[in-house]
């Protein structure tokens, strides 16, 4: 029987490398732990909306949202049809004023000479202001954003108005600044402004400089742009981070609709890199056209999930805008406000303005000795697939050494982003790979007599718990190796995903061959991987094994195609119900590649060698169990999900997993037991 020595040498940096991860990944846990604020936030305009369409005023709505646990109150610009509506300024197209004139409506005497006088042009739109303050902003924003060649001035019976070149369904849509009445409005009831300013054509550092002068003297809990620009794009945004320093406002950024990094907006990793990501928070929003398919139940499980496992720390709401049943409107969305708050305090948030990560970056010598085990255990992998590699310590140690000064130096010398992601690309996939080949070569090493089902439950159970730590150490490495603000907060995202679900069963099929012939179940001399995969080749190709081939090939595309960070397919409604159950029963949700495909895989592998199943049998099952191994290390790549609560996911999931696979294995061996029974009965009829 071959026989793989382990190098105890490459097993003590190992050992070393993850004494370094694991000082990265406690450091780690603490800056995730210190992150815990949430905002609760919600549309101003959507509050007003509520109170108009439940007749109630508005300051009794406010207070209702205050009472159920809203802090902010997002404050986007004004516009004309903002102002035409709640009577602050009207904008009136001179086409209207022209018809009024002719058909005999336009009764103001002022109005009627300008028309008379020629001052009043069909193609221009004109301004009157019934509100001091809100017309002077207005105007001069309008300066700001057309510039004094478009805007003239007038005066009707001594009234300003203001003549504007523009087209008049454009320029009602157009953003007009932040309104201060409105963000005096907020803050007089309690709560914080959300700001949601936008960028002008051509920002100068002066038009900057205006967005921020009308937000001094407000309590402003963070700034999250609208629009797909960030103000002060292009040539700007130095001064948007000196205001924004100066005052020590937040940055907050919106969650892409595939959940994975940020809505595109130009500017935003300037701005954000120049204010520090210590000052950048992550903010969600379900879909406009999603949140009214969702039970008020469902919506609040969501909140409190997202925030988990996302790093979500603005959750910025929406009113439902049809009451549940046996409610009204307004009790349905104050409930929708209050079951939310109350989650997120049972789930150890508080709400206030969105907590931000310290800055995190940890010691490039710590990440320096990370690196040479990551080496090492690339070595080792080698040394465990290579006979004559095996064979030749020395050749291992040359290799490590070549290895560690490719992967430590561009590190101690302050650089190595793209080093790091190869190292927990490594990790992710050797690790799980050395996990289950050592638990290969642990039982080639023992006499298969014969086990009682209780004894093959109990060390199989036991197996898979010591193969999970293993495991683990893979995920130490891979957290350890990428673990830093910008991954934390996903301006960096890890992209060997997809890769990382099937590289490991590859690593595993490559070892297993070298140990067993799958043809006739030898351990000792097997023809080793490249003679068995020509045997496989040259094989003859039957119409059920096609069959079975494009069975496996389906399933693989499935396998794929359902992980990583966005889904290729959809998800069963059954499958929504199981895992929303598996939420509620566990503190992280096991993944069910693990719980329901790798971990019973592994069992029944294990009983597949006892039981002296067939070998192809038995390297299918390692192949899957592989499965579950190379996921527990891969959810770690998901860098936004805190350490502890990926580390509590894989504990559910290889204990839910080890009680599915022992049931599997009674269940195949009292059908075992009945065919011999049925065999044996057979035998006596004849």
């Amino acid at each position: 029987m071959k026989v793989f020595r382990y190098s105890r040498v490459l097993i003590a940096i190992i050992a070393i490398g993850l004494i370094a991860a694991l000082a990265i990944d406690f450091a780690r846990n603490g800056v995730e732990q210190q992150n815990t604020r949430v905002d609760l936030a919600i549309d101003y305009e959507g509050l007003q909306e509520l109170a108009q369409r439940e007749g109630l005023p508005e300051a009794e709505v406010l207070q209702a949202a205050k009472d159920a646990g809203i802090t902010s109150l997002a404050v986007y610009e004004t516009t004309f049809k903002k102002l035409n509506e709640n009577g602050k300024t009207t904008a009136v197209s001179g086409a209207r004023l022209l018809e009024s004139y002719h058909d005999g409506t336009l009764a103001d005497p002022a109005w009627r000479k300008l028309v008379e006088d020629g001052e009043i042009k069909g193609t221009e739109v004109y301004v009157t202001g019934h509100d001091k303050r809100t017309y002077r902003e207005v105007k001069e924003d309008l300066y700001r954003r057309l510039g004094s060649d478009r805007v003239t001035v007038l005066s009707a019976g001594g009234e300003e108005v203001l003549a504007v070149k523009a087209h008049y369904e454009s320029l009602m849509k157009m953003n007009l600044g932040m309104p201060t009445d409105e963000m005096q409005a907020v803050n007089d009831a309690g709560f914080y402004v959300l700001a949601r300013p936008s960028n002008y054509e051509k920002c100068t550092p002066d038009d900057v400089k205006a967005v921020f002068s009308r937000l001094d003297g407000f309590q402003i809990s963070e700034i999250v742009f609208s629009g797909n620009q960030v103000l002060g794009t292009p040539k700007a945004l130095q001064t948007t981070i000196d205001e924004m320093k100066a005052r020590g406002i937040n940055l907050g950024l919106i969650e892409a609709v595939t959940q994975l990094q940020f809505y595109k907006q130009d500017g935003m990793t300037e701005v954000a890199k120049g204010l520090g990501y210590d000052k950048v928070a992550r903010l969600y929003s379900i879909p406009k056209d999603e949140q009214p398919k969702l039970k008020i139940d469902t919506a609040v499980e969501r909140w409190a999930n997202t925030d988990m496992e996302r790093n979500i720390r603005i959750d910025l709401l929406r009113i439902y805008d049809k009451p549940s049943p046996n409610m009204t409107l307004m009790e349905t969305n104050m409930k929708y406000f209050r079951d939310t708050h109350e989650a997120l305090l049972r789930h150890g948030f508080t709400v206030g303005p969105a907590a931000t990560f310290s800055s995190f970056y940890p010691s490039k010598y710590l990440r320096a000795v990370l690196m040479l085990g990551v080496a090492a255990a690339g070595v080792l992998y080698l040394s465990l697939v290579i006979p004559r590699l095996n064979a030749r310590p020395r050749y291992q140690y040359l290799i490590f050494a070549v290895l560690a000064l490719l992967a430590a130096v561009p590190v101690l010398m302050g650089n190595g982003a793209k080093i790091r992601v190869l190292a927990a690309f490594a990790s992710a996939n050797v690790f799980p790979a050395l996990a289950v080949i050592w638990q290969l070569d642990h039982i080639r090493a023992r006499q298969r007599t014969g086990k009682s089902l209780l004894a093959l439950v109990a060390t199989g159970v036991t197996a898979l718990f010591v193969t999970g730590a293993l495991s683990y150490v893979g995920a130490a490495y891979l957290s350890g190796a990428l673990a830093d603000t910008e991954y934390l907060l996903e301006f960096n995202i890890f992209r060997g995903i997809k890769l990382t679900f099937l590289l490991p069963i590859v690593l595993v099929g490559i070892a297993f061959l070298q140990r067993f012939d799958i043809f006739d179940g030898r351990m000792d001399d097997t023809d080793g991987v490249i003679a068995q995969m020509k045997k496989i080749l040259d094989m003859p190709v039957r119409i059920k094994t096609l069959l079975i081939g494009l069975v496996v090939l389906a399933a693989a595309v499935v396998f794929v195609a359902r992980s990583g960070h966005t889904s290729g397919m959809p998800v069963s409604s059954l499958e929504l119900r199981f895992r929303a159950a598996l939420e509620q029963a566990f503190y992280a949700r096991p993944r069910t590649k693990e719980l329901l495909i790798g971990h019973p895989a592994f069992l029944l592998a294990w009983m597949a060698f006892w039981r002296k199943w067939p070998t192809m049998v038995l390297c299918a099952l390692v192949l899957v169990a592989t499965i579950g191994q190379g996921s527990m290390v891969e959810t770690f790549a998901h860098m936004r999900t805190p350490v502890y609560m990926s580390f509590m996911r894989g504990i559910g999931g290889i204990v839910l997993g080890a009680g599915i696979g022992a049931l599997c294995m009674v269940l195949i061996e009292l059908w075992q037991c009945l065919l011999k029974k049925a065999a044996a009965a057979a035998k006596e009829r004849k």
